[in-house]
Order: structure tokens, then C-alpha cells, then sequence
């Protein structure tokens, strides 16, 4: 079935490349030149663009596009040897035009480039287009904790204060601090100071200009009564995993994984030693302490553990590892046997807290060729205790094939096995939610294609009094324009679980349906993740997704602060 619509959408695009193009009547309003974008041609960043400029005044005959001093933003590698060879695309309005084509040159920034543009109305000038390194103006305080005792600040962005959480006394402390990449703090933040009084901190951007008060004070932040708030959502990243981090390309046959711990996302890829970002800038830092430990899949509890496992098939050993942190070795937390003759291992999600209850979900596997499954491994944990594990068969509403594109994602609806599962897989691609009595509560579309998409990527977690769940829709086809899609949804009723398709459930609260996407090749392994990551301290909420075929890896934070 999955041939015969890949040779339908096949030829539906080659009818639409046949097409005579219209010509669009130029109109009253934005003619001109909207943005210019300088794109590398050499180096291990080759084709990705180094920024893109948005244009103010059309009418201007000097454009100089901002390159950023280093690149990436956070790195040291200057970005002066790439000025004399870039490639420039102008982002114009209909029917105008910039003679000779951008496209037949690459242009020296270092120098002027002169060109014709041609409105709509058929009117010319000369306009030139050059460059200039310029150093960011960037001034914000990320992170603050004190190191001993061991205190994280909340940050409120919007009225620039870090809260220390403790009555304790503070008379004698150093702290670390995270800024903005290459600018600096005043005063040094590992001195000595006391912080029973508040202290004034300023960031200074990396082009010595602009600057950010912060005050850094002991108390208690008030949360609003459920949530986050909607108004603090920001991207925190969104980039390519493979040109920026070295992960395993498209065609490569991974389930990545990802994991929240401690302020780092953790990226597994079924079996090496994972790598560690920062989960507020997507920097790498380095790869996780593992130990003993094995890692064929990665992923976080509510509280202040990272989780491991490793791959097992049926009457095989499953183990499940546990840390606090990527420099931490991770312990054995639970051993068993595989008693399905499923394999086990490619998706492991956790709802609630090992320190309380819990509910550990791991899908077990279909096979290809010989029988897809609907089973999952559920391991139940109360009062920060396992006291159950069991094998939960769904086969009579959802099944799913192997890994890593055809397996279906299961998390638990809470921590109470009675309130069920969601599931979503491809074929069919429905988001489900299952009662804890096993019938069918909701099926949802969750791919409007009806092919083109995979949507196997959930999880669920509970913040601030409000249950969510994540759907990550992965591409099969980001060459024919078909990228990855973003859900979050509130749950807490589950009357609301319901609508047309995934774009129309009432209780979406967070949506992306035009992430940027960076692999743009042949159809290949279409498998990612996405996980929310509530702090420790719960006063943010982080939600990161993976998708390996169209290569790209981001994340979403908000808070729930009262203001």
C-alpha cells in the first residue's frame, strides 16, 4: 500500500511541475525587495545560511547584509574566510527583478556588488550589495545558580529578576552564570559574595553596547494557577542535528531519542554513547558518563531523572538505568525478562515522577515480515517504589509494525493505569486515546497526506496542574515540501480529546506547522522523537523534537510565573 501511494504523490507532483506558471498582477503594497539571505558555499556548513537579512527600506540602493562574527553564534570559528565567496537569494516581490541573476555569481562581501533592480512597474536603478561582520548585540542572562549550597535561579525575563528558592542563609557564596554567547557579566559572578541581600548583575553584549540589568534576589516566585504561560513561549533553537552536531544522516536506520536532565537535552542513537547539548542554546557540551550503562534509547521522568535501556528481544534480559546527571554513571534501576517474543527497547516514555508515582511505557516492537504488535511493557511505580511490572495488550485498537519508521509511540494518559493510553502511529495515522478498560476513547487523523507523514512521536507529562501531551509529526518526503509538525495539547479532561484532525482539538495549546526543516534529499528513514521537560523546581517547561529524516532538532520553553 505505502508503493502505491509514494507512485501516486509521484506523479501528482510531475503533473504539477508541468504546469504553465501564472503570472501574478503586481500589487499596491510590499513590492520591492523583502529580505536578502548569504548562504556558505564551502566549509562543514556548506549550503546552510548564515543569516538572513530583512530589509526595511526597499527603496534604499545600498544593502549591507549583517554576517555574524562568528558562526555558529556560539562558537569561535570567525566567519571571515567565508565573506569573499557567498551565495546571496533575494526574496522579492512578484514581478520584480535583480539583473545580473544572484544566482549565476557568488558574490566578495568584502566588496561592493552592483546590480539593476526592476520594480513591477518596470522602473530601474542601480542598487549594490555587499557585507559587514558585526558582533552581536545580545545581552541576556540564560542561567544562574549558586553552587554551594547547590541553588538553581528562576529567571523572569520579562522583569529581569532571578529568584534564589531558600529562607537559608546565604552569607558566603559562588555562583555560575550563562549569557548570551560572547558577551560578559559584571561583577564576576565566581566571586565570593553574599546573596542575602539582592545583587545587580549587568550582561554587556558581545558589541559592547547594549547591556541588561538583572537583580538576583532570595524568595519564592508565585505560580499562576494551572499551566504555563502562553505569553513566554519562545524557541529556544531549531537547527540541523547533522551539520551542527555530527549525528547519524537520513539514510542512516536510527529511532533517536531525546532526554531531559538537569538543564541538558540528551541525544541516544540506538546504541552509542550519547551526546549532551545545552538544552537552552542547542550547544554541544560533550557526551554522557554511562558507565555500565546501555542506551538504545534515551528518555526523562517529571522530577530529576534520566532514564536508559537497553534493546532485548522476547525471553531477553530488559534493563533499565537511571541518573541525576550526564556526568553522573547511571545505576541499574529495574531488570527483567521480555516475557512477549516481541523485541523491546526503540521507545521507552515515563509519566510522573520515580520520587512518587509513576508509569514506565515501552513499546514492544513488531516484526517485520512476520506480525506487528499492539503490546506494551508497562512498569509501575507508587510512592517512588516499583511494584508492578506488566504487559499490556492494545491489539484490539491500535497495532504498529518494527522499528524504526513503522513502531507506534504508547504513553500513559497519567499516572493511573485507569485513565488509559495515547498511541500514534503510521498506517493508519491516527493520534488515539485508549480507556484503561482497552476501548476506544478518540481516534483522531494525525496526517492530513493520508502518506506523506509519519506521526509515531508522543509523550505526556504533567506541569503546573495541567496533564500534556506532545504529538511530533515527522516527514517522509521534506524534498516534495512536506516537513515535520509540532502538537501540545491539555489533556486534564479528556472529553477534549476529540476534532476533525489534530489541528482541531480544543484543548491544543501549542502548534508549529511550518518548522524549517534542513534535509531536502531522497525519502529515507523517517523516525525522530519529542519529549516535555519540566525543571525540577517547576517553574518551566522545555518541549524538544527530533526529526531525523528531514534533520532537524528544536525546543520550546515557557514558564508558569505570576506577574
Amino acid at each position: 500500500m505505502k508503493k502505491i501511494f509514494i507512485m501516486l504523490a509521484g506523479a501528482l507532483m510531475l503533473l504539477a511541475s508541468c504546469q504553465k506558471p501564472q503570472f501574478v498582477e503586481p500589487t499596491a503594497e510590499r513590492q520591492g525587495i523583502t529580505s536578502l539571505s548569504a548562504i556558505f558555499t564551502f566549509g562543514p556548513y556548506m549550503d546552510m545560511e548564515i543569516v538572513r537579512y530583512q530589509i526595511g527600506d526597499p527603496d534604499a540602493e545600498r544593502f549591507v547584509i549583517p554576517i555574524p562574527y562568528y558562526y555558529p553564534e556560539a562558537s569561535f570559528d570567525e566567519t571571515t574566510p567565508y565573506m569573499t565567496k557567498v551565495r546571496v537569494q533575494a526574496e522579492l516581490q512578484p514581478n520584480c527583478l535583480i539583473e545580473p541573476s544572484l544566482g549565476d555569481h557568488l558574490l566578495d562581501l568584502t566588496q561592493e556588488n552592483w546590480f539593476t533592480y526592476t520594480n513591477a512597474q518596470g522602473e530601474s536603478r542601480p542598487i549594490c550589495i555587499t557585507g559587514e561582520r558585526v558582533k552581536s548585540d545580545k545581552c541576556e542572562l540564560i542561567a544562574f545558580s549558586i553552587t554551594d549550597p547547590a541553588l538553581s535561579g528562576v529567571i523572569d525575563k520579562a522583569a529581569k529578576t532571578v529568584t534564589l528558592i531558600t529562607v537559608d542563609e546565604l552569607a558566603a557564596c559562588t555562583a555560575k552564570a550563562q549569557i548570551s554567547a560572547h558577551a560578559t557579566i559584571s561583577p564576576d559572578p565566581a566571586e565570593v559574595r553574599s546573596y542575602d541581600e539582592p545583587v545587580t548583575f549587568t550582561v554587556t553584549a558581545h558589541n559592547g553596547v547594549n547591556k541588561t540589568e538583572y537583580v538576583v534576589a532570595k524568595g519564592l516566585p508565585e505560580k499562576i494557577e494551572k499551566g504555563f504561560n502562553a505569553n513566554t513561549v519562545e524557541q529556544l533553537f531549531n537547527f540541523d542535528p547533522v551539520a551542527m552536531l555530527g549525528m547519524p544522516a537520513y539514510t542512516e536506520a536510527i529511532a533517536p531519542s531525546l532526554a531531559y536532565v538537569d538543564g541538558k537535552l540528551v541525544i541516544a542513537s540506538n546504541g552509542p554513547t550519547p551526546i549532551y547539548l545545552n538544552a537552552k542554546t542547542g550547544v554541544k557540551e560533550g557526551t554522557v558518563n554511562l558507565g555500565s550503562a546501555e542506551a538504545y534509547s534515551v528518555t526523562n521522568d517529571e522530577g530529576k531523572y534520566i532514564l536508559y535501556c537497553n534493546h532485548a528481544n522476547g525471553g531477553e534480559t530488559f534493563n533499565i538505568w537511571r541518573s541525576t546527571g550526564v556526568d553522573v554513571a547511571p545505576e541499574l534501576y529495574h531488570s527483567f525478562t521480555n516475557s512477549t517474543s516481541l523485541p523491546m527497547g526503540a521507545k521507552m516514555k515515563v509519566n510522573g515522577s520515580l520520587d512518587g508515582d509513576a508509569l514506565i511505557v515501552i513499546t514492544n516492537e513488531g516484526i517485520a515480515g512476520v506480525t506487528e504488535s499492539g503490546m506494551i511493557t508497562v512498569v509501575e511505580v507508587k510512592g517512588g517504589a516499583i511494584v508492578n511490572t506488566s504487559v499490556v495488550d492494545l491489539s484490539g485498537v491500535s497495532t504498529w509494525g518494527e522499528a524504526p519508521v513503522n513502531i507506534g509511540t504508547v504513553v500513559a494518559a497519567s499516572t493511573d493505569m485507569a485513565d488509559g493510553w495515547f498511541t500514534s502511529q503510521y498506517e493508519p495515522s491516527e493520534f488515539r486515546w485508549i480507556k484503561g478498560d482497552g476501548t476506544l476513547g478518540a481516534a483522531i487523523p494525525s496526517d492530513m497526506t493520508g502518506w506523506g507523514l509519519n506521526p509515531n512521536c508522543l509523550d505526556a507529562k504533567t506541569f503546573n496542574n495541567i496533564d500534556y501531551v506532545t504529538l511530533f509529526v515527522v516527514s517522509h518526503f521534506p524534498a516534495w515540501g512536506m516537513g515535520p509538525e509540532l502538537y501540545l495539547y491539555d489533556v486534564t479532561d479528556k472529553a477534549q480529546v476529540t476534532g476533525g484532525d489534530v489541528t482541531q482539538v480544543p484543548g491544543a495549546v501549542l502548534s508549529n506547522r511550518a518548522i524549517t526543516w534542513y534535509q531536502t534529499g531522497s525519502y529515507s528513514i523517517a523516525s525522530g522523537d519529542v519529549v516535555i521537560a519540566p525543571s525540577a523546581d517547576g517553574f518551566t517547561f522545555q518541549l524538544y523534537y527530533y526529526d531525523h529524516n528531514s534533520q532537524v532538532i528544536g525546543g520550546y520553553a515557557a514558564d508558569c510565573i505570576k506577574r
